[in-house]
């Protein structure tokens, strides 16, 4: 019997060792966060699933004060109405692939400079924009930081964050829940 037990907590321990070199960030560089519950120490950990669209590192839900979350039944709603411009804000490559019908696309590290687009005068570090268009920007998915990082730069040159959405969910969200798709969108 205690053969048998040290066998499985050997296989345990080589299985877990694995296991930890397969995960993912929780949350930073961290791919293990200990929390207490009533039974004691537990880690949460994160692996990649086959409905994980990428492994980046998880995103808040409001990645810069006074922007608002939304969920897919905004966005169809913004679609629906045009009362917002649903921006993929990822890079060509991943576009192509799939992303939401009706949706615009200003990829992450083009945002700054083509303000002009969602309601903006002026340039690039000379920004007006009391104008500015309402915008639901996305990305991957709730580990996807192309997004976070356009909404930042937006914000940085003068677009007020009142007038900008998140849709965290993203494409990953979006494919999980079967909604239609459009591929080969340039």
């Amino acid at each position: 019997m205690r053969l048998i037990l040290f066998i499985c907590l050997g296989l345990l321990t080589v299985s877990s060792t694995a296991y930890a070199e397969d995960l993912l960030p929780v949350r930073g560089k961290a791919k293990v966060v200990t929390i207490e519950t009533e039974d004691g120490a537990m880690d949460l950990t994160r692996s990649k699933t086959e409905a994980a669209l990428i492994g980046g590192v998880l995103q808040p839900m409001v990645p810069v004060p006074g922007v608002t979350p939304v969920g897919e039944l905004e966005v169809i709603k913004a679609l629906e109405n045009k009362s917002a411009h649903v921006v993929d804000m990822r890079t060509l490559d991943w576009r192509t692939q799939a992303t939401i019908p009706g949706s615009i696309h200003i990829p992450y590290i083009e945002v700054a400079s083509r303000l002009d687009e969602l309601g903006c005068a002026g340039g690039p570090g000379a920004w007006d924009c009391t104008g500015a268009d309402k915008i639901i920007a996305f990305c991957n998915g709730p580990a996807c930081g192309q997004s976070p990082i356009a909404i930042k730069a937006m914000v940085r040159e003068g677009f007020p964050p009142e007038n900008i959405s998140y849709y965290r969910g993203g494409m990953q969200s979006w494919m999980v829940l079967g909604l239609t798709t459009a591929e080969d969108m340039f």
